[in-house]
This record gives structure tokens, C-alpha cells and sequence, in this order.
């Protein structure tokens, strides 16, 4: 299994000098497997730069993919991508979007609701490719030779946390996680997501102090982080989700403390636009 983050920033995207090391586009990671099946978790801006590298081109005609998508959830930096996922504009294109049940309406009818004009100039139904929503909930799926564990996690509206396992690794993906307010608890369901994994992918939006400040915007500190990953007993610790506020040098600074929290026994980095990962190879 491969793992490439194309967007790496919370709550909104960011441009600037300061952004460089880390990005600014928001959610989105590419997941490939050895049987060669897409798997892309979230559709945040980042969603465009991996529709040109899986189409190959930037050229305005696409490629026909088939590909699979686990949404965590609706908020806008998590789905505003989806539009300018270039290999939707051939219509031999099916995706495949799973994501949380909605409390009125179902999942298709909200990302409809949010591709259309005034919003979007073309309707979601009217671009070429096939796209097939599956409202999700607590359960577990069979994606190509993959197979994935949704539970439900704390953050502001329906949101699914996701365990990955192909190829004889694991990889889990929580990037919106509200920390509770006795940050020593941790939700079973999230224990469950973790356990032994290769990679936890996992929110580090806040210092304590924004924490303290915003206890109920539905992040987590690096340190709560940490405290899930060690024990889970997951193998690396990637922080996500980084503050639109923090530029290059608050993420190092945060990366820093998380692993001076971790210790030598858990390896701990920030998520970085472009990079690639191979779980469980040394």
C-alpha cells in the first residue's frame, strides 16, 4: 500500500511563503494498493491535484478511472474539491463515495445540495462521470482486495473515522476528532480504529491553548494525539489537519513537541503536501 497526501490543511485552504513545507491545499489522501484500486480519503482541495496525477494529464480531456471514496464527513474543506476532480469529466468514470448518513436527506442529496449553481456553475448530475454515494455507518467494507472499518468519532455533525488494511498493513485515518474535556478518556470506537496500526493519520489542529480557547470547534491538540496513538499501540503517529493559522514553523514546532511527548518508541511527523508513505516497510 502507497499513501500520498495531496492536502494536508484544516478548515479552510491557505496560499503563501509560509505554507511551502506542509501546503495549504485542504484534506485529501490517495491510498493505492498492490491490485492497483484507488482508495481517497476526503475530497478536499487537495482532491484536484490528485485527479491530474491519477488522469496523467492536465489536458482538458480525461481518462475513464474507477475509484473509491472515504468521506469522513460534509463540512466545506472536506468536500469542495469534488467538482474539479478532473476524471469526472469522462463519462466511463465511476466513483464511489461512501460517507456518513446524513439526519435529513441522504448523502447524495447533500453533496448535490452543494454542486449546484449559485454555487457551482453545473449541476453535480449534469458532469459526464458516474458518481454512486453510499450512506455509511458503523460497518465494515470490502473495497477491492481492501478492507475498511467505519466507526463514528467526535467532531461537529455525523463524522466517520476509517481503518484501512491491505497488502498486510493498516492504516487509520481520524483527521476532525474533538477532544474531550477530560483529555485522559478516549472513545472506544476510536481505540478500535487504532489498534496496532502501521499509521495513524490523526487531527493535530491545535496548541492547548487553542484548545483551551475553542474547547467545542471539534479538533484535537498534538498531545491528545499522541496520548490515542501510544495507546493504540500504533507504530507511527502522522499529525493532520493543520491550522489555517499555522504556517511552516508552528507545525515544525508542534511535530517537535509530539514526538518529545511520544518518545523514541513511537515515530511521530506532520503531514506534508506530495509526500508518499509506505506502511510497514523499513
Amino acid at each position: 500500500m502507497e499513501v500520498t497526501f495531496y492536502g494536508t490543511r484544516g478548515s479552510c485552504p491557505c496560499a503563501g511563503d509560509q505554507y511551502r513545507v506542509y501546503g495549504g491545499n485542504t484534506a485529501c489522501v490517495g491510498l493505492t494498493t498492490d491490485d492497483g484500486q484507488p482508495i481517497i480519503l476526503d475530497l478536499g482541495t487537495g482532491l484536484r491535484a490528485l485527479g491530474a496525477a491519477l488522469d496523467g494529464s492536465s489536458a482538458p480531456t480525461a481518462r475513464p478511472l474507477q475509484a473509491s471514496v472515504l468521506l469522513t464527513h460534509l463540512h466545506l474543506d472536506h468536500v469542495v474539491g469534488l467538482p474539479f476532480f478532473t476524471p469526472l469529466r469522462h463519462p466511463d468514470s465511476v466513483l464511489d463515495i461512501y460517507g456518513p448518513k446524513q439526519p435529513d436527506g441522504d448523502l447524495a442529496d447533500a453533496l448535490s445540495a452543494l454542486v449546484q449553481p449559485p454555487f457551482f456553475p453545473i449541476p453535480l448530475a449534469l458532469l459526464p462521470g458516474q458518481i454512486h454515494c453510499h450512506d455509511t455507518v458503523e460497518q465494515d467494507l470490502a473495497i477491492g482486495s481492501a478492507t475498511v472499518r467505519a466507526r463514528l468519532v467526535t467532531h461537529r455533525g455525523p463524522t466517520l473515522g476509517y481503518r484501512i488494511e491491505a497488502d498486510g498493513v493498516s492504516v487509520a485515518y481520524i483527521p476532525d476528532h474533538e477532544q474531550p474535556a477530560e483529555p485522559g478518556e478516549i472513545d472506544d470506537r476510536v481505540l478500535e480504529l487504532c489498534a496496532d496500526v502501521d499509521v495513524l493519520i490523526h487531527d493535530g489542529q491545535y496548541t492547548e491553548a487553542e484548545q483551551a480557547a475553542r474547547p467545542h470547534w471539534g479538533h484535537s491538540t498534538v498531545a491528545y494525539a499522541v496520548r490515542i496513538a501510544r495507546e493504540a499501540g500504533a507504530r507511527q503517529l502522522v499529525l493532520f489537519h493543520h491550522d489555517p493559522a499555522h504556517g511552516d514553523a508552528e507545525v515544525d514546532r508542534l511535530r517537535d513537541r509530539a514526538q518529545e511527548l511520544a518518545g523514541p518508541a513511537l515515530a511521530v511527523s506532520a503531514a506534508r503536501e506530495g509526500e508518499r508513505l509506505t506502511p510497514g516497510r523499513r
